[in-house]
């Protein structure tokens, strides 16, 4: 007996289920399922992300639809246009046997003025992003006054998103008596504040403990240089032969850029984010849930939509700004009961991250190191061997044999079997013999502020550094800090003390930072120009307000720190460079999003681009990879 049948669903929808081969129901379903159809009620669902959601709210909404009305009953508000389509379709699918049931999609990226029209054909559920949902009751091409039903899914995304006013405006505009089902991974206070304003008595549904991560899902960290970064990415993939994948970035800039490099490499893989059009993104799933990508670099806004329940790892390339996302992000793999990886790339500097997700998702971390290049070859090795063993053979190759059996005559077995590995693996071994290993080790770490003042001023364990950019070259503080964060990969709180005067700055960052900046910052070009970096002998003094000022009472603009005395405007603030009153070479033109201008097409090579590649990938070794099959 299926059990779907225990829950109280309808025929329609119990063939439905039995075409789509469910046959147990998740605990989410199992637990909000009965209660919905029951009664009508407010209701918040406290899950991970696949743990079946969707089913959850879907089936009971399907049930309560009136199909012979064809005004819209049910509003469902989903953070992105992925999830929104495949929400879509999924509920498609179950009221596939219910006559009249129709379900329209509205998100952004397509035409408004034909999504208008299907609602108006008649649409009992519409399935929404709030931006486009927004738009459409602000141009009275919708009409929401009426409906039963209104649920929010990832609702703590759409939050985090910044979509809190467009779901106070679109709540807004539908009645105080219909029911509101709320389904989150997480319940910050944003989504609690919303729950309060909009809900009414709502019974809590909670799956697991309160925010925690998958029970299905385990979580490693492996803790390197961050010049060592994109060599660990390609070293776990090398040590996981038959990963699928999805690695997460912050940035649209970096999810292109490591894709990229990927495939120069020899990966499968590709990038989803925010800059690409439906039609390329439509593209780019369909190729990995055929599985013809293997490495799917992706940004948090973009991976909403990702629905394949066969990941087996989530790469943590850069850990996410807000802690709780990486929820979200662990959540694509270990779904539907399925056991899954997640792995996070951590610097020193982060290291203090990783306890703060371990309270969130009330599970431990393990330690690792990253694999060396000879366990990977041995990985690599017995993979193949096992991939020989498995093949099928086809017996079209019967007809070859004879002249195969005389180019190898004279062979014996075991010369036989060296050589057919040899094919492959030669190359891995060559790729790897040589490479040091890049684990650090936590035990080295220094907590922030213990390490031994530097020679030169350098109290409290930081570092004080003199940059030759400035207000001339369009920085303020804020900006600068957000500069160097990105070029140095390093937290938002390890960047301190920024100064900015006209041809010049300081910053802080701790000491033990400072190898990095010295070899990053001095080998980056900005608009032509390249950056110059030195330690000042001041240590900045006191504490710096909103504005980058020196709240201490020194003043460093009047003279440089360190005894550096600035050079006067117009000799073009450092040594040997062309002078400002001319503008080429310099810095002068506005500067861009990302802090370059003037930026190649895709595939042309420039000083500040190859600077920037080397800084975001390390010293990668040159041959490429072979690529997969």
């Amino acid at each position: 007996m299926n059990k779907f049948e225990q829950l109280g669903l309808s025929e329609s929808l119990l063939k439905a289920i039995l075409d789509l081969g469910f046959e147990n129901p998740s605990e989410v379903q199992e637990k909000a399922i009965p209660l919905l159809l029951e009664k009508d009620t407010d209701l918040v669902a406290l899950a991970q992300t696949g743990t079946g959601k969707t089913a959850a709210f879907g089936f009971p909404v399907i049930q309560k639809i009136d199909a012979d009305d064809r005004n819209t009953q049910a509003l469902i508000l989903s953070p992105t246009r992925e999830l929104c389509l495949q929400i879509t379709n999924e509920l498609k699918n179950y009221s596939k046997y219910e006559k009249g049931i129709n379900v329209v999609a509205v998100y952004g990226g397509a035409s408004i003025t034909e999504q208008a029209r299907e609602i108006k054909r008649g649409a009992q559920i519409i399935v929404a992003t709030p931006g486009r949902m927004q738009d459409m009751i602000n141009r009275g091409l919708v009409n929401i006054s009426k409906i039963n039903y209104c649920i929010l899914d990832e609702a703590d995304e759409m939050l985090n998103m910044g979509f809190y006013d467009d779901i106070v405006n679109i709540l807004s505009t539908t009645p105080d008596e219909k029911n509101t089902w709320l389904f989150s991974a997480t319940m910050p206070a944003e989504v609690a504040r919303i729950g309060k304003q909009f809900m009414s008595n709502p019974v809590e549904v909670t799956v697991g403990t309160k925010n925690s991560g998958s029970a299905t899902v385990s979580h490693e960290f492996y803790l390197v240089n961050a010049r060592d970064r994109y060599e660990a990415l390609k070293r776990l993939a090398d040590a996981n032969p038959d990963i699928f994948s999805v690695v997460f970035c912050r940035t649209k800039r970096d999810t292109q850029a490591i894709a990229e490099k990927l495939i120069e490499d020899g990966y499968n893989a590709a990038a989803l984010h925010g800059d690409l059009s439906q039609a390329q993104r439509d593209g780019v799933m369909k190729s990995f849930r055929s599985r013809q990508i293997q490495m799917l670099v992706a940004t948090d806004v973009a991976a909403r939509g990702i629905d394949v329940d066969n990941v087996t790892h989530v790469v943590n390339y850069q850990l996410p700004d807000e802690i709780e996302t990486y929820n979200h992000r662990s959540g694509r793999t270990g779904r539907a009961g399925r056991l899954g990886t997640s792995i996070v790339i951590v610097t020193k500097s982060e290291l203090r991250k990783i306890s703060s997700i371990e309270r969130i998702i009330k599970q431990k971390f393990e330690e690792k190191t990253i694999p060396s290049g000879i366990e990977i070859c041995e990985i690599q090795l017995l993979h193949l061997a096992n991939k020989i063993k498995d093949t099928e053979v086809d017996h079209e190759i019967d007809n070859y044999l004879p002249a195969i059996n005389d180019v190898l005559e004279g062979l014996s077995k075991e010369e036989l079997i060296k050589k057919m590995v040899s094919v492959e693996f030669n190359r891995f071994i060559n790729y790897y013999k040589k490479n040091r290993d890049i684990s650090a080790s936590s035990s080295d770490r220094r907590e922030r502020g213990d390490s031994a003042p530097r020679e030169g001023g350098n109290a409290g364990g930081a570092t004080r550094y003199f940059v030759n950019i400035g207000s001339r070259d369009n920085f303020d503080w804020m900006q600068l800090k957000d500069f160097l964060k990105e070029t140095l990969d390093l937290g938002r709180d390890d960047v301190f003390k920024v100064d900015v005067k006209e041809g010049f700055s300081f910053f802080n960052t701790d000491a033990e930072h400072t190898d990095k900046v010295m070899e990053i910052l001095n080998n980056v070009q900005l608009e032509g120009r390249r950056i110059n970096v030195e330690i000042s002998k001041n240590d900045g003094g006191g504490r710096r307000d909103h504005n980058g000022r020196n709240s201490g009472g020194r003043r460093e603009g009047g003279r440089r720190e360190g005894g550096f005395a600035p050079r006067r405007e117009g000799s073009g603030g450092f040594r040997g460079e062309r002078s400002s009153g001319s503008r080429e070479g310099g810095f002068g033109g506005r500067r861009r999003e990302g802090g370059f201008s003037d930026r190649a097409p895709r595939g042309e090579a420039t000083p500040d681009r190859a600077s920037r590649r080397s800084e975001s990938f390390g010293d990668s070794p040159r041959p490429r990879r072979p690529r997969r099959d």
